[in-house]
This record gives C-alpha cells, structure tokens and sequence, in this order.
C-alpha cells in the first residue's frame, strides 16, 4: 500500500504525501527520540527528516521497503544531528579556555583587531563555520559556493589569523579554528 502512495507522490499528487507523514511521523519520532534523547530534538528531526525524503524521493528505488529507506535517512540525519552537538560542545569548551587567556593576557583587543582586519567573505566563512558549526558542505549551500573552495579558503584564513597574531605576540591557540 505505502508503495501506490509513493508512487502517487512521485508521479505528483503531492497530497498523497501526507498518508505517507501519517503513517510514519510516530514511529520515526520514537526512532529520532530514542537516539538524540531529546523530545525538542526529535520534534525537530521528524520535521527535517520528511522534508529530506520529499525532496529526494526521486531517488527511492523499490528494491527496498520504502520504510528502510525511511529509517535510514532518519537514521544519518540524526547521526549529523548528533556530530553536530559534538562540535558545538568542543566550540564551547574552547571558548571558555579562550576566555581565560583572554583574561590572563588581555588578548581581547587583539582577537578584536585580527577580526577587524578581515573582510565580509573571511568574516561570514568564519562565523559560519567555528561559530554556527556549518559543514563546508551547507556553507557551500548557503553561500552558493563549493564546500572545496570554502574548505580552501577557511584554510587560508586560519592560517592568516594564526600568522597575525604570532606578529602581533601572545600564546596562539590554533585548536580554535581547526577545520575538524
């Protein structure tokens, strides 16, 4: 049954698709709740996961249960979700360490000054990707770029704002703006 549906979706009678959200929005919210142990978490997942399968319905191929390959795009954004999470967390943790040095050394004028010395593109690729915790590849969708360059580009920049303030003098932190 929920392979006519599919194909009433793909064929264009988009309002098929809300059988297929009914069907499944519970027990993919179970699944996305049971791995991101966060109902705010998974409310949001669920949204994003069937929005996800929408757009790329084009793609499902009946070789496999419509509902495994359901699970398994919930099951990678909740794994990116999750990656997600990791590196907020490390963007944290060193943004108190930072704060501490910052204190010991007074080095807030300098981090200010090395901010000012960048342009609107070095800006924008900076806070989107050690701030915001965007992969090169959503960057590359937000700046409509290729996530290549902007990897190349957030590269010479780290190296840039290292290079600055080992002129300007103080203890360098290179963890801070590693692509990783």
């Amino acid at each position: 049954m929920i392979e006519s549906i599919v194909a009433q979706v793909k064929s264009g009678d988009n309002q098929a698709y809300t059988i297929v959200i009914q069907q499944f929005e519970k027990k993919i919210y179970t699944y996305c709740y049971c791995i991101l142990k966060s109902r705010e978490e998974a409310e949001d997942a669920v949204q994003e996961i069937f929005i996800k399968v929408y757009q790329e319905l084009d793609r499902y191929e009946s070789r496999v249960s419509f509902s495994a390959w359901l699970y398994k795009i919930a099951y990678h954004h909740c794994l990116d979700q999750i990656r997600k999470q990791s590196r907020w967390k490390k963007v944290v943790s060193l943004y108190q360490e930072l704060q501490s040095l910052a204190f010991y050394k007074h080095d807030q004028h300098v981090v200010e000054g090395l901010l000012s010395s960048l342009n609107r593109e070095e800006r924008t690729i900076l806070l989107l990707k050690v701030v915001e915790q965007y992969t090169f590849e959503e960057m590359g969708q937000i700046m409509d770029c290729k996530p290549a360059t902007l990897r190349k580009k957030f590269e010479r920049l780290r190296k840039k704002l290292i290079e600055q303030k080992n002129q300007k003098g103080g203890i360098v932190h290179e963890k801070v703006a590693s692509p990783n």
